[in-house]
């Protein structure tokens, strides 16, 4: 099993204590409020508009540069090329720090490459940066599940499902989780 940095675990365990959820936002994300509120409505219909909505926003940087930058790291990690996406996510959380989506797409570049303690503290970086990161959760959650810490595992899914319960995979792994927990057969 890997064992991660004490600092990281503190860190990510007094996120997921804290109810990471209701962390104020910043001046420049309160326009995303009203797509948070669509998309936490386990009753919307229409609750992927919303995602879709939240995911291009939390694609831009700012600057076309560093949305480069991520575009291209995204594109490494599609054709499996994990060290070059981490070069190139590299190089956009050194330049634009304040970028969430940089951090969180390195993490999926570390993860995918068997690293989950650079993946564990790039999803502290990016929840730091954006405590509604839906996705940055629910990778922690897989990192947790994929190495055995299965109550960190089912914090993370749950407070991923908070954000957005229409995460039907998730949805999935945390019941399967319980399941296990509970001692319940199918």
């Amino acid at each position: 099993m890997t064992d991660f940095a004490s600092p990281t675990r503190i860190f990510v365990a007094a996120f997921l204590a804290a109810g990471i959820c209701a962390a104020p936002l910043r001046a420049a994300d309160t326009a995303l409020d009203e797509l948070y509120r669509r998309l936490a409505d386990p009753d919307n219909g229409e609750w992927s508009r919303a995602q879709s909505d939240i995911l291009r926003a939390w694609s831009k940087s700012g600057s076309a540069l560093m949305d480069l930058l991520l575009r291209r790291g995204q594109e490494a990690i599609e054709a499996g090329d994990y060290p070059a996406a981490i070069d190139h996510l590299t190089a956009l959380t050194d330049h634009a720090p304040d970028f969430a989506e940089g951090w969180n797409a390195r993490a999926t570049a570390f993860f995918l490459a068997g690293q989950f303690g650079p993946s564990v503290a790039d999803i502290g970086r990016a929840l730091a940066l954006n405590p509604h990161h839906f996705q940055a959760l629910a990778g922690l959650g897989m990192i947790f599940q994929q190495t055995g810490r299965d109550a960190e595992a089912i914090a993370a899914y749950r407070a991923s499902l908070a954000i957005h319960p229409h995460q039907e995979r998730i949805r999935s792994a945390l019941d399967q989780l319980e399941r296990e927990g509970s001692g319940t057969e199918l």
